[in-house]
């Protein structure tokens, strides 16, 4: 189960630092692209606006 982004992101970064396979591109909010998405957690684990949801 791949974890997504939601709507109340703010684009802080800390996400995309976090993660150890690097796929969560930047944009107006972050995208975690699903299919390399290992459902390790580590990016709702520095998220400080609970935006990285599993889906």
């Amino acid at each position: 189960m791949a974890y997504h982004i939601t709507d109340s992101c703010i684009a802080c970064g800390a996400c995309q630092a976090e993660c150890p396979t690097s796929c969560i591109d930047e944009g107006a909010i972050y995208v975690i692209r699903g299919d390399e998405c290992i459902d390790c957690g580590s990016c709702a684990s520095v998220c400080p606006t609970d935006s990285c949801q599993p889906e």
